[in-house]
Parts: structure tokens; C-alpha cells; sequence
């Protein structure tokens, strides 16, 4: 109760010390003469001055709060100084005084009192305040005011007539029953339902039907309709986001909400996506490879044992002439047939050569294998003990699938301008840790090469921030020493090989271009990954593939993912996007701030003049303005990189 009343009266330097406390410790000490007058702001018990003062400072209340009244038996003289309003009040108490009769019981009661009319008092203020209207003159500073501090209180000033105030007082946070609403990837009116439900801090399920794609037949057997958004409270269903607003508008929501806060959620309510794979449908359509069976009895009867090949260890190999032979043992044919049969599992990934010198070939001097047993495969985060042995699926429908996950996980789990992800969340998240790890499975023999140009260019743009995301979330963001374990050594296995960060950004998309502070290119001349390389059809390095990776740091582009249709455009827009905060034009030092990966990468972006004329086409207009003007008067322009922040974007 102190501390209440220390907000409502004149606020003391020690805030800590009981009144009672000071009260006594004035009293131990000798009366001074009693011809002592009283000073202006002294203290009088019972309208005498007391014979000693011990005084300590205080502090004036706020000019916008209701003014204190001192106890009962306690009388301020008032200063007449002419800093009145600002003069704090000195205070003089004496228990020894013979008039000095303190009511303990009263000064408790006062306390007490005036701690339940301050909250009454703040709240009446606050309900006076309203902003006149403008009338094109000067605004009146009190208007503006929308927030003020009161000894450790924040007070936030709400107008009148603002339904702010309403929606502030209820708090859902704790409601029993459930909020739930189906949706898909790239939904506006579902990206505007969840933002609405995150604004007021409402919790809620999101049942995305791309993702959870056996929840489809749901959404249809509940609504009618395979329309999104599908709002639900508890088992009702309340619409889209038409009916939404129109609730909302009414105050029919809130209403509605504050209904079911209460009750438990039943169990005809939407369930919410449980930890698992449980796509039926998509169970059915796998099926083993038809190479599998001729692979199981492969791998019980070669002898697969470590060798000596050209002077290098080469552990559980064996050669082509065993494997041939255990073939013609086992289906009973031909030596021809049986080559056919061990081409065909090269190509399908089952088996490599030990330096991925050829498909297959027949004899003991060649050496083989098993895809599982290659040194870097076990490494690779999307590989799980064993290979997959179901049929590969099309290139082009695991990448579509990868994007539409990927664009949910993004819109759930991060903010609403993509600059920060709740990386936490991303992993204990059903869609992470059942859909996207079982998805990135598929990855490991699937035929690259069936995939168009712009299909691959957005196939691995999307798989290296996909990438980012997962090594982020196993081994933490790198600092200056460990980038390596980062960029070097978290891979996947894709089509049959391992991919790293490094390998997909500086080999894949950069046309095997060494990384910076580096000697070596990622691919050797004999490197197989070298052809999907060559089946881009780059005949240069695009420079805008750097503003569609994200690095997971607070200086790299925005996290997006790209369709395969529209990737070119898509990337001239996250290269616009990026420019609006990633360059700035200084016109009297003739000085241009630009992001530091473009001095990295200066071999994709050209010498420093062509990087100013190459950036004009994707500047705001106010910026390339300035640029223009630097660039046609022929003076010299310095160019200043901007120091990389390498926190995490979280």
C-alpha cells in the first residue's frame, strides 16, 4: 500500500523507507528552541511547527495527475515563492512534540483509501483526453500525447470512441475451447485471417490443406466447399474472411469468443495436425522400385569388403564382375542382360563407382558402391539410416511439393515482412518435423535432369534456403570460426550426390565459381555434378540468384521461395525489394553505400563502375535519381561497403 500511496502524494527521494520508519527516527532526536518559525513547506502537527526538522527532498506529482491531499493531522503550509509549482515540499515531524498526536490507524486507512481511488483517477484522466480535430492550425501538444510513465506505470491514453480500449480489457489467451481455420500456401485472405488472429493475441490452429493434404476431404465434408479460409470455433463453422469482418464489425466476435473461452473443446472440433505421417493417399501411391528386389539380394550376397584401389583406401566396395555374377546366379541370364541390369541401377543411384569414373562396367578391375555406403551419404541430414528404396518420384513434383511446405512454414512461422523466423517453432512444428523430413527423403534418387532450366534455377534456390532453415535449426547459427561446419559440411544427398550450401550456391548456381577466401572450385573437372550444372544453360552467372538466397542473417535478403514459372521475375522483384534498404546514395561526398556480399561476389556483379550502372534498373526512384546524377557528371564516385551483420534473423 506504500508504494500506492507513493504514486498518488508527493512522490519521496527513497522510496523504500516506511513512513512510520520516518515518523520514529525524527522522533529520537532534541526539540530546537520553540521560538523557531515555521518555513515555508514545513509540516505542522495540529497547527503547531514541530521543535525539530529533519528534512528530506521530495518530488512534485505530475501536472497532468490529480493533486494529493495530505493525512488527517497533517497540514502542508504552502510555499509563495515564485516557483511554487515547482518547489518540493520539505516536511519537519517530531513524535516528541506535546501536540504532536499521530493516528496510526488513521494514516493506515489513509493509505488503503487512497490506493483504490488511484486506479479511478488515472482512468478518469485518461477518459478526458480527446484530441480536437484538426483544423489546419498548430495541433495542441497535449492531443498527441499517447503514452506517459507515473513511477514505473505505463500508462497508455486511448480516445474516446476507440475500440481499442474494449479489445485491450479482454484477454484470450487462456481460452479453453478452439480456434481453428483451414488455409493454403500463398492465401491472402488466409494470410489476413492469421494476422488478425496474431494482432490480438488469440491463439489458434492453422490446418493447411497443401501441407496436411488427407485434411482436404475434411474441409470439403464440413463446409461444402473447398474454398479457404474456413474459420471454426470449437466445431462451429463461422465462415470466411467476409463473415469474419462482418462479425468484427458488429462486435458479434468478440461475443461469440468470450462464449466459447469458457466451455472444454469438443471432439467434433477440427483435431489438430498430431506429430506423424498419416497421408493414407499418399502411403498408396508409393511403391517399391522395380529394381529392389534384384538390390536386396545384392547387398546379402556381393562381398563387400575394403580395398586398396591406386594407392587410396576405398572401404566396402566390390567389383563389377561379382555383382555380375551374382545377377546371372539370381535371375538366371545372360552376361549382356545382367550389364544392362547394373547400368540400370547406376542410373537410378542404387550403386556409384568408387571415383565416379563411369555407370557400370563389367570386370574386377572396376569398383563399386552401395549409394549408402559412400563416405559423405551417412553425413547428409536427409539421409536416415538407409536409403529410399520407393520408386523416385518426378523432379518436378517433389520440387513443387518442397515449395508449397516451405511457403507454408514460412507464413505461419514468421513475421509479417519474412525478416524474422521463430526457428524454435519451425522445429517442434508438425509440418517440420513429420512432413519436411520425410519429404526430403525423396530427394535422394530423384532424376534432376527431367527438370527444365527455370525448373532447376528455382529447384535449388528454394532447396538452399530450405537447407538454411534445417541446419539452423540442428546445428545453431555459426560463428566467424565454425561457418564451415555451416556451409561446408551440413549436406543433402540429391540424386544420388551430396550437396552442401557451398556446393549449391558456388557450384550449381554460380557455375562452380570458388567461394570467397577460398583457392578451390567446389566441383573437380571429373565431377558428375558438373552436368547439372551444364543443364541450366547458364551461359553466365546470374547476379540475381544473390537476392534469392537467404543466409539466415540479418543482412541477407529476405527468405522467399520461387515458382518455376515466374523465377526470373521473382527475382527482379526480391532485387528491387532488397535495394529499398540495401544501397544509399550520398550526393555531397559522392558516395556510395552498398551491401558487403556484393564486394565478396565481385566476379558475378563486374568491376565497380558496372555495378553502379547494373544497380540503376532495380534503385527506388529518388535513389536512382542521385545515382544518374553522380554517373553523368564524370566526377569520381567512392564506393563504401556496409558492415555485414551476421546475427541471426530470428
Amino acid at each position: 500500500m506504500g508504494e500506492q500511496y507513493a504514486r498518488d502524494a508527493p512522490l519521496c527521494s527513497d522510496p523504500h523507507t516506511d513512513p512510520m520508519e520516518r515518523l520514529q527516527e525524527s522522533a529520537a532526536h532534541d526539540h530546537p528552541p520553540a521560538t523557531a518559525l515555521p518555513a515555508a513547506g514545513d509540516v505542522v502537527v495540529e497547527g503547531e511547527k514541530s521543535a525539530y526538522q529533519k528534512e528530506e527532498r521530495l518530488l512534485c506529482p505530475l501536472s497532468h495527475l490529480p493533486q494529493p491531499e495530505a493525512p488527517p493531522g497533517l497540514t502542508k503550509v504552502r510555499s509563495t515563492g515564485p516557483d511554487d509549482e515547482r518547489r518540493p515540499i520539505d516536511r519537519s515531524v517530531s513524535l516528541k512534540s506535546p501536540a504532536a498526536t499521530i493516528d496510526v490507524s488513521t494514516i493506515g486507512k489513509y493509505l488503503r483509501d487512497r490506493g483504490s481511488v488511484f486506479s479511478a483517477a488515472i482512468a478518469k484522466r485518461i477518459s478526458t483526453l480527446k484530441e480536437p480535430p484538426y483544423d489546419g492550425g498548430e495541433r495542441d501538444p497535449a492531443g498527441s500525447i499517447t503514452e506517459f510513465h507515473v513511477s514505473g506505470l505505463k500508462v497508455i491514453v486511448l480516445h474516446k470512441g476507440e475500440n481499442v480500449l474494449e479489445e485491450a480489457e479482454t484477454d484470450f489467451r487462456e481460452i479453453k475451447g478452439r480456434v481453428s481455420f483451414f488455409s493454403r500456401s500463398g492465401c491472402r485472405d488466409c494470410g489476413a485471417v492469421r494476422s488478425f488472429f496474431r494482432d490480438r493475441g488469440i491463439p489458434y490452429v492453422e490446418i493447411n490443406v497443401d501441407v496436411f493434404q488427407e485434411r482436404d476431404k475434411e474441409l470439403v465434408e464440413r463446409t461444402g466447399s473447398p474454398a479457404v479460409p474456413a474459420i471454426f470455433f470449437n466445431e462451429k463453422l463461422l465462415g470466411g474472411l467476409v463473415a469474419l469482418n462482418s462479425l468484427r464489425n458488429c462486435g458479434e466476435f468478440e461475443r461469440r469468443l468470450r462464449e466459447m473461452a469458457g466451455g472444454r473443446c469438443p471432439e467434433a472440433a477440427p483435431p489438430v495436425p498430431a506429430y506423424g505421417f498419416d497421408d493414407e493417399e499418399e502411403l498408396r501411391r508409393e511403391r517399391p522400385d522395380a529394381m529392389v528386389a534384384i538390390v536386396r539380394v545384392l547387398r546379402q550376397r556381393l562381398p563387400i569388403q575394403d580395398r586398396i584401389i591406386r594407392m587410396k583406401l576405398a572401404k566396402n566396395c566390390f567389383s563389377g564382375g561379382d555383382m555380375v555374377e551374382v545377377i546371372i546366379s539370381h535371375l538366371d541370364c545372360g552376361r549382356k542382360k545382367a550389364v544392362e541390369i547394373g547400368r540400370e541401377l547406376a542410373r537410378k543411384h542404387f550403386i556409384h563407382h568408387v571415383f565416379r569414373e563411369n555407370d557400370f562396367e563389367d570386370g574386377n578391375n572396376h569398383f563399386y558402391r552401395f549409394l549408402e555406403h559412400e563416405p559423405a551419404i551417412p553425413r547428409c541430414f536427409n539421409f536416415r539410416g538407409s536409403t529410399n528404396d520407393n520408386e523416385p518420384k518426378p523432379a518436378a513434383t517433389v520440387s513443387q511439393r518442397l515449395t508449397k511446405l516451405m511457403v507454408a512454414i514460412l507464413e505461419a512461422y514468421a513475421s509479417d515482412d519474412r525478416c524474422h523466423l521463430d526457428y524454435g517453432r519451425i522445429g517442434a512444428s508438425e509440418e517440420f518435423r513429420s512432413r519436411y523430413v520425410n519429404l526430403v527423403k525423396d530427394l535422394q534418387r530423384v532424376d534432376i535432369f527431367s527438370l527444365s532450366a527455370d525448373e532447376k534455377l528455382a529447384f535449388f534456390l528454394n532447396l538452399y534456403n530450405a537447407m538454411v532453415i534445417h541446419a539452423v535449426i540442428r546445428i545453431g547459427r555459426p560463428g566467424e570460426i565454425d561457418r564451415k561446419v555451416f556451409y561446408c559440411d551440413f549436406q543433402y544427398v540429391v540424386g544420388g550426390y551430396p550437396y552442401s550450401l557451398s556446393s549449391i550456391k558456388n557450384g550449381i548456381l554460380r557455375s562452380n565459381r570458388r567461394q570467397p577466401y577460398s583457392l578451390g572450385k567446389p566441383f573437380s573437372a571429373r565431377d558428375k555434378r558438373l552436368e547439372v550444372h551444364a543443364s541450366l544453360a547458364l551461359a553466365k552467372v546470374n547476379p540475381l540468384i544473390h537476392f534469392g538466397l537467404c543466409d539466415g542473417t540479418r543482412s541477407s535478403p529476405t527468405l522467399r521461395f520461387f515458382s518455376a514459372q515466374g523465377v526470373e521475375v521473382e527475382l527482379r522483384h526480391a532485387a528491387r525489394e532488397f535495394f529499398l534498404g540495401g544501397v544509399e546514395v550520398d550526393l555531397e561526398k559522392r558516395v556510395v553505400y552498398l551491401t558487403k556480399f556484393m564486394k565478396w561476389y565481385s566476379a558475378d556483379f563486374g568491376q565497380e563502375k558496372d555495378i553502379l550502372h547494373w544497380i540503376l534498373n532495380y534503385m527506388d526512384v529518388n535513389r536512382a535519381g542521385l545515382l544518374t546524377h553522380l554517373l553523368n557528371d564524370g566526377g569520381p564516385i567512392n564506393i563504401l561497403y556496409q558492415n555485414y551483420d551476421w546475427c541471426l534473423n530470428c
